[in-house]
Parts: C-alpha cells; sequence; structure tokens
C-alpha cells in the first residue's frame, strides 16, 4: 500500500495497529482534518463539494494540516472487524501520538466531525480546539428516526435493513445527479486503492458502523472542554439548524455559524468561516 499512498500523495503512518495513509501540508499548529463518508483524501475528489482535497493548501497556508485517510477509507486498509466510531477515534489518539504533535486543531465533515466529537469526549486532553461541521446529527434523539427513514432504505434498500445492499445503495444515489457523482467517485477512489469491488465492503462496514448508537447524546457535548465551533449550512438535508442551535446550547466554551446558501457541502465560506475560529482560539 505504499506505492498507493505515494502515488496519491500520501504517506503511511503506523497508528493503532494499522498504516494510515495521511496528507501532510503547510506549517504552523496541527490541525487534523477528517474527511466525511464515502470519501477520502485522494485526488479523484478534486471538484467534489463533499471533500477537503480543494481546501487543504488553503488551510495550509495556516495550519500544518495532518488529513488521514479514515480507518477502511481511500488507501487505509482495515484489518478485519468492526469499525465504531470508538475505534476511529482511537485511530486518531494514535495518529496524534505517533506523529508527536501534542494538543491538536481537530475538525472534521459529517462523518468525520462526529469522530472528531468524540475523540474531544474521550481525550480532551490532546484536542486544542475542535470543528463539528455537519456531524452534530449522530449525537440527537432524532437520529434514530432518520435511521428508520432515509439511511437504512437507502443502503439496505428496506426500512429494517440489518446490512448494507450495496446494489440498492448504488441504485439509490444513482437517481439524485449529485449523489451519483459522489457514489461514483468512491466505486473509483476506493476500489483504485484497495482492489476491484472494495466498495462493497466499505458500504458494509459503513452501514454497521451508522447504525450503532455512537454511545453520547448532545447533552454529553457538555463535557467538551475545548472551544468547539458547531458549523452548518443552512440547506443541509441532513443537519438541521434547529439540531446545530441544540449542540451549541450545550456547550460550555462553543460558537454557532450557519453558512447561508449551503447545504451538505464544504465550500470557500466555510472553510473561511473555520478558518476564522480556529485561528482566533
Amino acid at each position: 500500500m505504499s506505492d498507493i499512498a505515494a502515488q496519491r500523495g500520501a504517506r503511511l503512518v503506523h497508528a493503532n495497529g494499522i498504516d494510515i495513509a495521511c496528507t501532510d501540508a503547510g506549517d504552523g499548529p496541527p490541525l487534523v482534518l477528517l474527511h466525511g463518508a464515502l470519501a477520502s483524501t485522494g485526488p479523484v475528489w478534486a471538484g467534489s463539494r463533499v471533500a477537503y482535497v480543494d481546501h487543504l493548501q488553503t488551510l495550509a497556508k495556516h495550519f500544518r494540516v495532518i488529513a488521514p485517510d479514515t480507518r477502511g477509507s481511500g488507501a487505509t486498509v482495515h484489518d478485519g472487524g468492526p469499525v465504531t466510531f470508538d475505534v476511529l477515534a482511537d485511530d486518531v489518539v494514535a495518529l496524534i501520538e505517533a506523529l508527536d504533535l501534542g494538543p491538536v486543531l481537530l475538525a472534521g465533515f459529517s462523518e468525520g466531525a462526529a469522530t472528531a466529537t468524540v475523540t474531544a469526549l474521550r481525550r480532551p486532553g490532546l484536542v486544542r480546539a475542535l470543528v463539528n461541521h455537519a456531524g452534530f446529527d449522530y449525537f440527537d434523539a432524532a437520529f434514530a428516526e432518520h435511521l428508520d427513514q432515509v439511511f437504512r432504505p437507502t443502503f439496505g434498500g428496506r426500512p429494517a435493513a440489518t446490512q448494507a445492499d450495496p446494489d440498492a445503495a448504488e441504485q439509490a444515489f444513482g437517481a439524485v445527479p449529485p449523489m451519483a457523482e459522489t457514489f461514483s467517485r468512491m466505486r473509483v477512489d476506493y476500489d483504485q486503492a484497495q482492489g476491484e469491488g472494495y466498495w462493497r465492503t466499505y458500504l458494509g462496514q459503513f452501514f454497521e458502523r451508522t447504525t450503532t448508537p455512537v454511545g453520547y447524546s448532545t447533552a454529553d457535548l457538555a463535557a467538551i472542554s475545548a472551544p468547539t465551533l458547531i458549523l452548518a449550512g443552512d440547506r443541509d438535508f441532513f443537519c438541521t439548524v434547529e439540531a446545530a442551535c441544540a449542540a451549541y446550547r450545550s456547550l460550555t466554551a462553543g460558537e454557532l455559524a450557519i453558512v447561508p446558501d449551503t447545504g451538505h457541502d464544504i465550500t470557500a465560506a466555510v472553510i473561511d468561516t473555520m478558518t476564522g475560529f480556529l485561528t482566533k482560539v
């Protein structure tokens, strides 16, 4: 996998028993940046609104950006067993320690934001500041309803699904052009990195993780000691402004930013908002 990582402009860092593919760019305070589900730091994500790839150099002007492919995603190989949010958080902790980064700025989008938040709850001493962009819904009580109404039918083919149905997921994503593009990029990216058909294996891991409770509620966010930004688009179809407000109100050292005319996307305005918060704290 070292050759594949190098071809993607990444390096492998051994942490928590696996080799994590990481992009490392810039100088300054370390910023660990966690991508969302289905995405990675691979070059195929250039031009995508759900990936950080196009924004890494902008962030590298202010920070040393460490952007890993999370376990089982992109070029980071998973060695078997469930990939829970606790496991993903342990990977982040191990990566910080392996690179001797000390307390870091920690940010993520969607699933990556949930992982970042779990990391801050589990290991507060390693997090100087936190940005949760569109990942606060995982902690909301209404998330279970979303699973039954949207997630299970989309990724499992039916409301009562208990495992992924990759063919059903491909059909569901294919019916909506922006989602079809994301799904297509994921297939190309993951199969190039880990072998033909690997995307199906990944969807199984993703389904199991998402349908397993994250283990924390919105009220638990009060335990986060680091300055925290709750960030959302006003037109995000996954994360409502109301849920963002609830997460913000639970924080002891929180800020709230709602980016106008923005959906479940990473835009230049989102990056500017995040950068402003992190440079301030």
